[in-house]
C-alpha cells in the first residue's frame, strides 16, 4: 500500500460511507476518490458535501434514498455526532444515540434489501466501551464492558449492527481511541501548551488511549482488502501514556514550560458526566492489530505530535 495513500493499491471499489464529512470520514473520502474508487457519502446536508468534495463523491440526504439494486463493496459506517461539546443532558445523550443507533438501524434496513450484499461492513465504535477504569488495567478486545453514559452508547451502536452477519457480510469494529491529527480533538489540547498555560489536568495519572489519524486511515484500508480481518479491534495506538506524560512531551515538542495545573474539581462541576473524557482514562492495547502484524506509522506519541505540529 502506498505510504501516502493506501487506498490506492487496493482494486477498485464502489464504497457507501457514513459520517464521510466528519474529521475522519472526510480524509477518507478523499483518499478513496483520489485513488479512483466510487464513493457514495449520506450527508444531512447533500449540496455541502457535494462542494466539500467538489462533486467528485454521489452525496444523498438519506439512506432511504438508497435503491435496492445499489451495489458497493464495502460499508463503511463512521456517523456519530461529536462527543466532546454541550453538556450530556438527557436531550444531548438521546442525539448522540440517535446519531449512532439511528443511522446504523437506516443502514441496515437498506442491508436488509439490497439485492447486491457488500464484501466487508467496516463499523466505528470507541474505547469508551470499557468505561472508566484503573490505569494499571490493561484492556484488550476481550475485556468486558465499563459502565456509565459512554460504556451504554458505545455496546449500543456495536449491538445495533449485530444483524450485519446474518447477511454473510464480513463485519469489522473499530474501537477508537482520541484520535490525533488536523483537526478534530488536538488543536485545543495544544492550545494551553501554545498560550503558555500548558500542564496537567486533575491528578495527571489518567491514560491517554490515542492514535493518529493516517494510522486509522491504514487499518480502514487494511479492512477492506484483509478478508481475514473479521470482529473487534482496538484502533489505537501501542503507546498509551498518562495525561502527566503527554503534557510533558507537548511541552518538549512545543519547546514550552508545563507547569500549569487544572483542578479537577471545577471541570467535573463544569462539564458533569463528559469531563470523565478529559479527567478519567483506560489503558487499552491494541493487542489484536499487533498480533495480526500491523505496524503503525506512528506508534508513539512525540512522533505523532512532531508529524502534526
Amino acid at each position: 500500500m502506498s505510504a501516502d495513500n493506501p487506498y490506492q493499491a487496493l482494486p477498485r471499489q464502489s464504497v457507501l460511507i457514513t459520517g464521510g464529512t466528519g474529521f475522519i470520514g472526510a480524509a477518507l473520502v478523499r483518499h478513496l476518490l483520489d485513488a479512483g474508487h466510487s464513493v457514495t457519502v449520506y450527508a444531512r446536508d447533500p449540496v455541502r458535501a457535494t462542494r466539500q468534495f467538489q462533486g467528485r463523491a454521489r452525496c444523498v440526504p438519506s439512506l432511504s434514498a438508497l435503491k435496492t439494486s445499489d451495489q458497493f463493496d464495502t460499508v463503511i459506517n463512521l456517523a456519530g455526532a461529536p462527543v466532546l461539546g454541550p453538556r450530556w443532558s438527557p436531550q444531548r445523550q438521546a442525539q448522540l444515540l440517535a446519531s449512532r443507533v439511528g443511522v446504523t438501524q437506516a443502514l441496515l434496513a437498506w442491508l436488509n434489501s439490497a439485492a447486491h450484499k457488500p464484501g466487508v461492513w467496516i463499523q466505528a465504535s470507541a474505547i469508551g466501551y470499557y468505561g472508566v477504569r484503573d490505569a494499571d488495567e490493561l484492556l484488550t478486545e476481550a475485556s468486558a464492558k465499563g459502565s456509565g453514559f459512554m460504556a451504554a452508547l458505545c455496546d449500543q451502536w456495536e449491538q445495533s449492527a449485530q444483524a450485519v452477519q446474518t447477511h454473510g457480510v464480513r463485519k469489522v469494529v473499530l474501537r477508537l481511541g482520541l484520535v490525533f491529527g488536523p483537526g478534530g480533538a488536538l488543536p485545543p489540547l495544544l492550545l494551553p501548551h501554545r498560550l503558555f498555560v500548558g500542564g496537567r489536568m486533575g491528578d495527571g495519572k489518567q491514560v491517554l488511549s490515542w492514535i493518529h489519524r493516517k494510522d486509522v486511515l491504514q487499518i480502514i484500508a487494511r479492512a477492506i482488502c484483509d478478508t481475514t480481518m473479521q470482529g473487534t479491534y482496538n484502533a489505537v495506538a501501542p503507546g498509551a501514556l498518562s495525561q502527566a506524560e503527554f503534557a510533558r512531551t507537548v511541552g518538549k515538542v512545543l519547546r514550552r514550560p508545563v507547569w500549569f495545573h487544572i483542578p479537577a474539581t471545577p471541570v467535573r462541576w463544569a462539564a458533569g458526566e463528559m469531563a470523565e473524557l478529559l479527567l478519567d482514562g483506560q489503558h487499552v492495547t491494541p493487542l489484536r492489530l499487533l498480533q495480526e502484524g500491523y505496524a503503525f506509522k506512528f506508534p508513539t506519541v512525540e512522533q505523532a505530535l512532531r508529524d502534526l505540529v
